[in-house]
């Protein structure tokens, strides 16, 4: 059951992340505008010539101004819209055009009950005796003010239909109304109805909201602690967006009346008084839900950074530091702070306490030294140079950021220090060799390193199944079968699967994760601020590759599927042959070479990713030619549509991968011919693919061929016996098993 709720909990929050997306671009676009057309910034700068009203330049910040605040003035139709997108399964955009007809359809039908129960008189006036504030103008209709909340209602109501209806098969007569054409229908229908019911639920809801707003802000700064430690205790189970959404858009976080309107939610209300001309001090009671995150985020944590940094070893500071800059420097501008927090939270939970605690604490300091400084996704050094310094102090009070955030520099520096050295945490550079004890080993990091600094092809690409990170990730998470929904937040790649336990997390770290989060059929792998790119490759490659392919499954899945034909008769030998026998069938597998030309360890692979070992031990071959036959008797597993590698599975059940070049994918085929097919049953010697040795050096980055054993355990172990020159099928090793 708490599986079940962390998964429902888990798509809610995700499917908030593409409209609170575009808030960053609002928040920009409002805060240069209004902060360039305020005659006192004007007057402080001595602008008056070049910003002055009735210049070229004010007019274009009005614009801009005014196009920034048109998101915020229509979030809950922004929220209805992308929470249903994020919510439904197919078809998304029949999701999301049923979604914007159901939020007119419900604000018409309460606006409609309004008028008949005399609230909303003929002339459109609102009637004596209604609350203010209670009904307010939604896209130009007349309802009853239910903030985000309406839009939120409307997305996941919409997206339970459309995933229950989007496939139905209607009558032959009504045939052309099935299938995706149902759901607006219904949606429409069912939405007349959810109208009508808010007209007398929604009082009550709101009263409720209010309630639970007024207890959060009448508690004071205690509240604000609260509130700051729950949100970053939140943040290993990526559901702090659920958690802090309402308090930044809704009346959970407080109402004020901003020229003359009536505004809920924190963030809202910042935004709002930032447009406003007669605002002299943002309100710190709004900004207290995110003022704080300036002070450890742009210091406080990179205060933690600089001492892991300190306490490594010396023989692996260097590699630690590069980690640990590029994660501090990414926390201070941008404000995204997991790849700190993934880097001790594993190996240090103590460490995050103290983080939740500080970090808790940082809300509420802010909160009582009045500072208020608005954001617009999180609290790094650009939101607060528009937010906070352009703004001036006297409307901020962003100077008392310094002065709090060095002390907070320095706690974070000592406090992690100490207790680093104390309990001896294998924070970045401290690792042992008890690969347990670890949270990052050294493969991981460089192929983290390799990932980020591959991203521009992987940007290229279109995600099919050339894409062999995308295939990478696919096999980690069990394979398509497996998988039932992907989707990202701003540093997580969100995936609902079937079965938990074909997800391999090792591999899922191969591929540059610095994290997985494993909740019931939740998993959460954290990939950083360019886990967008990946999500988008990855649907791609599932949507291209067939339900059978087996590319995408996991060893794991495909020795458990092979009860009939494979895993139970050997178990049957294994249990019946004396125990020499099984030792002597299992102790080594020789290696032959399958082309001819020099031999190498894999580690002198001039791609870091296979020379770190990440996707398994092998060895490299420098070909004279570019005839690759099979280094002995198996079977073809898979051959990738760009035909620049195969998956191959020997008759004693090894499998190995036949990589051609060196970024080969991007060839699309071009220079190769295979002669084999999925599944086909080879024999020693025969022919697999040719290659033209002199394009491929000509347009790759290398010709280097790489053989990679994938299914290798800790106890296995890779040796050449021969090094240099080799014809194909000449013995060059063995496996120890």
């Amino acid at each position: 059951m708490k599986d079940k709720i962390f998964g429902v909990l888990q798509r809610v929050g995700r499917s908030f992340m593409l409209p609170i997306a575009v808030l960053p671009v609002a928040g920009l676009l409002l805060g240069i505008g209004s902060s360039f057309t305020n005659e006192t910034t004007i007057a402080t700068y001595g602008l008056q010539s070049i910003l002055g009203n009735g210049t070229m330049l004010h007019a274009l910040l009005v614009i801009i101004s005014k196009a920034g605040n048109v998101i915020f003035d229509n979030l809950p139709i922004i929220f209805a819209v992308g929470v249903a997108i994020g919510m439904a399964k197919a078809e998304k955009e029949v999701a999301a055009l049923s979604a914007m007809i159901s939020f007119f359809v419900m604000h018409a039908s309460i606006n409609a009950v309004l008028m008949v129960s005399g609230k909303i008189l003929a002339d459109g006036s609102i009637a004596d005796g209604v609350l203010d504030g209670t009904i307010a103008s939604v896209c130009g209709i007349q309802s009853l003010q239910m903030g985000v909340f309406g839009g939120i209602i409307v997305g996941l109501g919409v997206a339970a239909l459309h995933n229950r209806y989007h496939k139905i098969v209607l009558p032959s007569a009504l045939s052309f109304f099935g299938g995706s054409r149902f759901v607006p229908i219904i949606s429409t229908v069912v939405y007349v109805g959810v109208g009508i019911l808010m007209y007398f639920i929604w009082p009550a809801v709101q009263n409720g909201i209010f309630a639970l707003g007024g207890l959060v802000t009448g508690t004071g700064y205690f509240g604000t602690l609260v509130f700051g430690i729950i949100k970053r205790a939140l943040i290993p189970f990526g559901l702090h967006h659920v958690f802090y959404m309402p308090f930044w858009q809704t009346a959970v976080g407080g109402t004020m009346m901003v020229d003359g309107n009536l505004v809920q939610g924190g963030q809202n209300i910042f935004f709002a008084q930032l447009a406003s001309p007669d605002v002299t001090h943002f309100s710190a009671d709004a900004t207290r839900y995110f003022s704080g995150e300036f002070i450890f985020m742009i210091f406080g944590l990179p205060g933690a950074a600089l001492a892991m940094y300190r306490c490594a070893k010396p023989e692996k500071k260097k590699a630690a530091g590069g980690l640990l800059l590029s994660a501090a420097l990414a926390c201070m501008f941008t404000g995204i702070t997991e790849p700190l927090e993934f880097s001790f939270l594993f190996v240090a939970p103590a460490l995050f306490a103290v983080q939740v605690i500080l970090a808790g604490s940082a809300y509420m300091i802010a909160h009582v030294l009045n500072i208020a400084v608005g954001l617009t996704f999180s609290g790094g050094i650009l939101d607060l140079f528009i937010f906070g310094i352009l703004q001036g102090n006297a409307k901020t009070s962003w100077m008392r950021i310094i002065p709090v955030g060095i002390i907070y520099f320095l706690l974070y520096y000592f406090i992690f220090s100490f207790l680093i050295k104390k309990y001896d945490f294998k924070t970045p550079g401290r690792e042992d060799d008890d690969e347990e004890t670890k949270l990052y080993t050294k493969a991981d990091v460089n192929a983290r390193n390799t990932a980020n600094s591959r991203q521009s092809e992987t940007d290229g690409k279109q995600g099919g199944t050339d894409d062999e990170k995308s295939a990478a990730i696919a096999r980690g998470l069990g394979g398509k079968k497996n998988i039932t929904s992907v989707d990202c937040c701003a540093t997580r790649l969100r995936c609902s699967i079937e079965n938990p336990e074909l997800v391999d997390e090792k591999l899922l770290k191969a591929t540059g994760a610095v994290g997985v989060v494993k909740r019931g059929q939740g998993i959460q792998v954290i990939y950083g601020p360019q886990v967008t790119v990946i999500k988008s490759n990855l649907e791609a490659y599932l949507a291209q590759i067939g339900d059978e392919d087996e590319v995408d499954r996991p060893e794991a899945a495909q020795k458990s599927e092979q009860s009939a034909t494979d895993s139970q008769p050997e178990a049957g030998v294994s249990e019946q042959m004396p125990a020499e026998s099984v030792q002597l069938q299992t102790s080594s597998h020789i290696l032959y070479s399958p082309l001819k030309g020099k031999v190498a360890p894999i580690s002198e692979s001039p791609d870091e990713a296979f020379a770190s070992k990440a996707m398994g031990d092998g060895y490299m071959v420098m070909p004279e030619d570019g005839t690759v036959v099979a280094p002995e008797d198996g079977t073809v597993l898979f051959v990738f549509p760009s035909k620049h590698a195969i998956g191959m599975k020997a008759a004693d059940g090894t499998e190995y991968l036949l990589h051609i070049g060196v970024d080969t994918v991007k060839l699309d085929g071009k220079g190769f011919e295979v002669f084999v097919t999925d599944g086909q049953q080879v024999h020693q010697g025969d022919k697999l693919m040719e290659f033209d040795l002199s394009f491929i050096r000509e347009h790759a980055a290398s010709e280097a061929c790489m053989v990679i054993f994938t299914g290798l355990t800790s106890a296995d172990s890779l040796n050449l016996t021969k090094e240099g020159m080799v014809n194909r099928l000449d013995a060059i090793g063995e496996i120890h098993k």
